[in-house]
């Protein structure tokens, strides 16, 4: 099969694999331009710590209050769309059993008939909020490699919910894709970042070939974008440090950058081992 077909399943989850809140948000926005069903959820006793992951309260519509605990829930689209359609999965990254954990939505995903999988993180990166937001999107699937010009991760260490997930569909016969965006470290764990968002909207319109509503994130990012730059121009500090990362990227996008010397910088930043803005244990897109 040639790209990631007609029913294309998309992955994202709260946690390590979500800087900016760039991947869930993407999600939680396609759901809010289509009328989505659920069609399965995980019994959340048996993979999430509650210590860890706590259940909220909330006001019901009729004033009482009621318990509302972590899940994954797989949401199926409106019948009739022309084109490819998207499923959804969201949740929580799980705090146990991830083996199972990623058996089980991967048994949903085959009941589906689902065709492809396109898995969405982001992660806090040396990169300037001036800039476009770059999105790393690969596989371990050769022929979606050829396919789509994606590349082929080479990452080794610690990962997260998105890779196991990943692989297990892999072994299924299910081809995925990972899509990665990188949030400007000095922001990310302080607001959502809406030009990520649509960083990864736009590239999964791309990949999967289905018609996105943007809404209102256009302009989102505009005002986010402005907003980092009216804190930045008190700080004599801070906007020193974005013209050094707006240098280096501009570097990288120049047509006289030469592939070693990105690949130099690369291996810089691997080299690190997780001090600065990469965090140990993050889901890493060179897997």
């Amino acid at each position: 099969m040639d790209g990631l077909g007609q029913r294309v399943l998309v992955i994202a989850f709260d946690g390590w694999n979500d800087a900016g809140e760039a991947a869930s948000a993407a999600v939680a926005h396609l759901r809010a331009t289509s009328e989505y069903e659920s069609v399965y959820a995980v019994d959340p006793e048996l993979y999430f710590d509650y210590q860890y992951t706590r259940p909220h309260v909330r006001l019901a519509a009729d004033g009482s209050r009621e318990l509302v605990w972590p899940d994954a829930t797989l949401w199926r689209p409106p019948y009739g769309a022309e084109g490819p359609r998207l499923w959804l999965l969201t949740g929580v990254e799980p705090a146990r059993a991830w083996q199972a954990f990623a058996a089980e939505l991967v048994d949903a995903a085959l009941s589906e008939d689902i065709t492809g999988i396109v898995a969405l993180g982001s992660m806090m990166s040396d990169v300037p909020h001036t800039r476009p937001i770059s999105v790393f999107s690969g596989s371990d699937n050769e022929q979606l490699r050829t396919t789509l010009s994606l590349e082929r991760p080479t990452y080794e260490g610690p990962v997260g919910i998105l890779s196991v997930l990943s692989a297990a569909a892999e072994e299924a016969g299910i081809p995925t894709v990972a899509l990665w965006a990188s949030v400007p470290h000095y922001v990310a764990g302080h607001t959502p970042s809406p030009k990520a968002t649509l960083a990864l909207l736009d590239r999964l319109a791309d990949l999967s070939g289905a018609a996105l509503d943007r809404g209102q994130l256009p302009a989102e990012a505009l005002a986010w974008e402005a907003s980092i730059d009216a804190a930045a121009a008190d700080d004599e500090e801070m906007t020193e440090y974005i013209h050094q990362l707006e240098a280096t990227r501009d570097t990288w996008d120049s047509p006289e950058a030469s592939g070693d010397a990105i690949a130099q910088e690369f291996e810089k930043y691997l080299r690190r081992g997780g001090e600065g803005p990469h965090k140990p244990g993050r889901d890493d897109p060179r897997r």
